[in-house]
């Protein structure tokens, strides 16, 4: 469960990054609302997923997961650039994600 929990945690890592950049430095109401209820929802996950999993491995699953999804976020609305090295890089990065999970 502590898993599939930090999974999720990760997932909304990356919303609240997004909301955060369309926020315009919380100028926006819409994005800035989303930005604080991910948050939030990101953080608790974390906490409760450390219960069960040591901080280094949750904390380096998170931070990759949110990481990747949130350029590849970027990448597929086109604000940001894609290139055949990118796409490895991240592939290696998930890759790393997934081997952690592997190892615990």
């Amino acid at each position: 469960m502590a898993w599939l929990v930090l999974v999720v945690s990760g997932v909304l890592e990356s919303v609240w990054a997004v909301a955060l950049g369309r926020s315009e430095g919380f100028s926006k109401l819409a994005p800035s609302v989303l930005f604080a209820v991910a948050l939030t929802l990101s953080m608790g996950g974390l906490a409760y997923a450390m219960r069960a999993i040591p901080t280094g491995t949750a904390y380096a699953v998170w931070v990759g997961i949110g990481a990747s999804l949130t350029v590849a976020w970027g990448m597929a609305t086109g604000t940001e650039p894609v290139s055949m090295v990118r796409v490895l890089l991240l592939t290696g990065l998930v890759a790393c994600i997934i081997g952690l999970k592997l190892a615990h």
